[in-house]
């Protein structure tokens, strides 16, 4: 759990940084959302939180047990994948276009949490071979 958590993160520090981190603050501009957090105040945050989303995935694995999982490992992916595309995508799309943020900056979050919930699956699946 704490495993994948960290993989999440190093994800993040990835995606927001040397990948797509000017994009996305040209959609924020200078002093934008990012500019205002402590940037070890937003690493602990993203942790915790991610730490939350690794345990409900983990939960979920083992709920499906490591025979299942063993036979059938793409479940992994489709399951972790299919949180982040059937949750939280969807609250997070509705919550930006309330807030009418850019579609850019939308699918820059988007496809992190498609990228970070991807890497928890695959960690676990690691994990369990």
């Amino acid at each position: 759990m704490v495993v994948a958590a960290l993989v999440a993160l190093l994800v993040s520090t990835v995606w927001y940084g040397p990948l797509l981190g000017r994009a996305r603050l040209e959609e924020l501009g200078p002093g934008g959302l990012g500019q205002r957090v402590a940037p070890m105040r937003t690493l602990f945050l993203t942790f915790v939180l991610m730490l939350v989303s690794s345990a409900m995935i983990g939960h979920m694995f083992a709920r499906v047990g490591p025979a299942t999982l063993a036979l059938k490992p793409w479940l992994y992916f489709m399951m972790s994948g299919g949180l982040a595309g059937a949750f939280v995508i969807p609250a997070m799309w509705i919550n930006y276009t309330n807030l009418r943020v850019s579609t850019r900056l939308a699918l820059i979050d988007a496809g992190y949490w498609i990228a970070a919930y991807l890497s928890m699956g695959l960690t676990y699946f690691v994990m369990a071979w």
